[in-house]
């Protein structure tokens, strides 16, 4: 399961158009998006509300404390959203010591209103968490020891015997229209493949659930049954973090194929770079070389995995490789060309694209000195190794090869012992 944030408007668009169709509740929910291409005059023709209503704005850019860091406009008319969004479009705010530009508003109708109630629900390994206060808003954490929360076993529905703990001390005029509304918003989340849903507040409106503000998560792994339902959901970058132009390679190549293929660039000015296989080990030879005391010297996040073929291995592999021999100094280097034992991919074939990557970068491998270190096991791997060790003797670059009898952290401290001896 990956969990990819979601824009607030994106969760609320698929909130009201799904909740009524698996629960027969029906939000009245409207919003619109704002970027430095809006246009508010068309916006305005589509959306007619926006003219006729006093308006909220916010950024819509995946971090919090919206309304404490002085980020929300309240009860404005169009033509203040667009003032206020022309103010900052564009200019870069610090939040949770991350700076970047904000360039994504939404804007919705201000809705006056005396309730605030918290609502979230996080998928776990054996279950759900659900919880639930009566004291919601920007001031939810000062009151956490008021948030009832209660565990949803897989497979299991959520009855009102269940639910009952979050809605007891409720009055009972309200009580039975939320207790509804949780059990809706559990079925949508269960039904759309959501990791993480927060409502903080959530209101009512007419004696009907309005949500105010609102963060989810959805299950990527999960699109293959859900690109109807999520319609052009987007899957924004965190905060604060914006692709380079081989990271942007890499993540078209990533989206073309069944395999995975993940790159990121940590220091453009590190001497150990890694290209594995697997999820897992990845994680693993990153931890080590950080737990080592040499995270700053990594230059990179990488892992490929689902058994990419020759020719999308190839591809990945001469982007690795142009990073990691960027603007050579005179030190040594090192590429952790490592992974633990595969099940099912042929280390043989995806070391075919990796050596026919590091035969036609030969000349930048040796003027950055280039150190590579190896490391797998699993199907084959006896073959693809001997060719790795018969590629080292051919282009005259150091290359250690080793197989499962070898440790993966064990091959992170030979990339640091490289990097560290005396020139």
């Amino acid at each position: 399961m990956a969990r990819k944030k979601i824009r607030e408007y994106d969760s609320k668009r698929l909130l009201k158009e799904h909740l009524k169709r698996i629960s027969g509740i029906e939000l009245q929910i409207r919003s619109a998006q704002v970027t430095e291409a809006t246009d508010f005059n068309e916006l305005a023709a589509q959306e007619p509300w926006l003219s006729s209503e006093r308006l909220v704005v916010k950024p819509d850019m995946l971090f919090g404390k919206r309304g404490k860091s002085g980020l929300v406009g309240l009860n404005l008319d169009l033509a203040q959203v667009a003032s206020f969004t022309k103010e900052r479009l564009g200019k870069e705010v610090e939040m949770g010591g991350c700076k970047a530009p904000i360039t994504t508003f939404i804007v919705e109708p201000f809705v006056p209103h005396t309730e605030e109630f918290y609502l979230s629900i996080v998928s776990e390994r054996l279950g759900c968490n659900i919880s639930f206060s009566e004291c919601g808003g920007i001031e939810i954490e000062e009151n956490w020891e008021k948030v009832k929360s209660i565990f949803v076993p897989t497979q299991d529905s959520l009855t009102s015997e269940l639910c009952a703990p979050l809605v007891a001390t409720l009055p009972l005029e309200i009580r039975g229209k939320v207790e509804s509304f949780i059990k809706g918003v559990f079925a949508l989340f269960l039904d759309l493949d959501f990791t993480f849903l927060e409502m903080n507040p959530f209101t009512l409106v007419d004696g009907e659930p309005y949500p105010l503000d609102m963060r989810g998560e959805l299950d990527d792994t999960a699109a293959f049954k859900n690109f109807k339902r999520w319609g052009n959901v987007e899957f924004p970058l965190p905060f604060g973090r914006v692709m380079s132009n081989t990271e942007s390679f890499i993540h078209g190549l990533d989206e073309k194929t069944s395999a995975s293929l993940k790159f990121t660039v940590l220091n453009p000015k590190g001497r150990i770079w890694t290209m594995v296989a697997g999820g897992g080990a990845s994680v693993i030879y990153a931890d080590t070389v950080g737990d080592l005391g040499y995270a700053s010297e990594l230059g990179n996040y990488a892992e490929y995995s689902g058994a990419p073929n020759e020719e999308e291995v190839l591809q990945y592999a001469r982007v690795v490789i142009d990073c990691a021999t960027a603007n050579p100094d005179g030190q040594k280097r090192a590429l952790v060309i490592g992974g633990g034992i595969a099940n099912f991919t042929d280390v043989a074939v995806t070391f075919n694209g990796i050596i026919k990557a590091l035969r036609e970068k030969e000349p930048q491998l040796k003027a950055a000195r280039m150190n590579i270190y190896v490391r797998r096991g699993g199907p084959n791997y006896q073959t693809g190794l001997a060719k790795m060790r018969a590629l080292g003797q051919e282009i005259g670059i150091p290359i250690e090869v080793y197989g499962p009898e070898a440790t993966m952290t064990g091959i992170c401290q030979q990339a640091i012992k490289c990097i560290t001896a005396a020139a």
